[in-house]
């Protein structure tokens, strides 16, 4: 460990390694190796020890007593705010007992982050079924974020690969986010329509610099409704709402039909793409770049990027999990703390 990879800094970032019996707490491990980048895991510490034993990695692990001081770590050292576990951990194996240890660790990362806008948030894969088993109603990171910060709205992101400069970044926002399809059409209203558009365009502009952005939004029905024989919601929601914007000079298109808006004639010159809800979109950002795409909280009043895969249970504690959205989330955290300080 040299001393050209030391660095002094005051963190920059919090990493939550999300469900303990998943594959996050060792994708921090695998990302401590190499890493030398100003974050701190919010974990318990004897937990990460074991991962990393399991897994052959000479980690150093160093448990912190403050978050708001300097701190000095190197490749190979892994930082730990220590958060306790309620129960022992085995990979794969759910415990209800350690809900409320997943909860905790995000909980006590976002309030700092609410208490230093200079400090991002990255959050590893949780398993929403066993927090829901323990009697915690929870529909993922998205929604928990949105009431600790106490926001009207949040807008889900995900987008491929910051790090890819052969291709442009897709780009993908959700209207909705996680309901049952069958709730989904009558979430679909123009003031939140509207309100998801406006999210987005300030966001597109604050955290990624895109002076005016092109955004292209999808209809709810199969061939965008077919003039109103396949479904209304184009023409009595979705259009109205984007030509109440479109009156206010903002550029966006649509309603298109979903199944031919991600050919590249269509998404040339597009910014960001607008689907009404989970999976009518990500599927297809997924096929595209999943092992390295972000997802994105916006709306927050900081920083939140997060992996794009699950907790992989049924691979956990093998050493064949690999870090690379997680590497690419904490690196798409640092340009957009970076751009959002630089603008601020």
């Amino acid at each position: 460990m040299g001393a050209q990879g030391v660095r002094d800094s005051s963190i920059k970032a919090l990493i939550t390694p999300g469900e303990p019996a998943g594959i996050g707490p060792e994708l921090v491990c695998q990302l401590a190796m190499d890493d030398e980048s100003h974050w701190v895991a919010l974990a318990d510490p004897d937990l990460m020890a074991q991962r990393a034993e399991a897994l052959g990695l000479a980690l150093e692990i160093q448990v912190i007593d403050a978050l708001d001081a300097p701190i000095t770590r190197a490749a190979g050292q892994l930082l730990v705010w220590p958060v306790p576990l309620q129960a022992p951990s085995h990979p794969g194996q759910l415990n209800t007992a350690n809900a409320s240890y997943v909860l905790a660790c995000l909980e006590q990362a976002a309030k700092f982050c609410l208490q230093s806008s200079s400090t991002a948030l990255v959050t590893g894969p949780i398993h929403k079924g066993v927090i829901n088993d323990a009697g915690v109603a929870f529909s993922g990171h998205t929604e928990f974020l949105q009431d600790i910060a106490q926001v009207d709205r949040v807008v889900m992101m995900l987008t491929t690969d910051p790090s890819d400069t052969d291709k442009p970044p897709l780009r993908v926002a959700l209207v909705t986010t996680h309901l049952p399809l069958s709730e989904v059409p009558q979430a679909i209203t123009h003031e939140r329509l509207v309100r998801t558009l406006e999210i987005l365009d300030q966001d597109l502009k604050t955290r990624f610099g895109i002076q005016k952005p092109r955004c292209l939004v999808l209809g709810l029905n199969p061939h965008a409704g077919e003039g109103g024989h396949l479904g209304l919601e184009e023409q009595t929601i979705i259009t109205p709402a984007l030509e109440s914007l479109r009156a206010k000079g903002w550029d966006l298109l649509g309603p298109v039909p979903a199944d031919t808006a991600f050919v590249p004639s269509s998404l040339s010159g597009v910014d960001a793409v607008v689907a009404m809800y989970h999976d009518q979109g990500l599927p297809v950002l997924k096929y595209a770049g999943f092992g390295r795409a972000v997802n994105i909280t916006l709306g927050l009043p900081f920083v939140r990027t997060s992996v794009d895969h699950g907790t992989a249970l049924d691979i956990a504690g093998q050493g064949r999990a690999e870090a690379g959205s997680l590497r690419s989330a904490l690196a798409q955290a640092f340009v957009l703390l970076s751009a959002s300080n630089d603008r601020g």
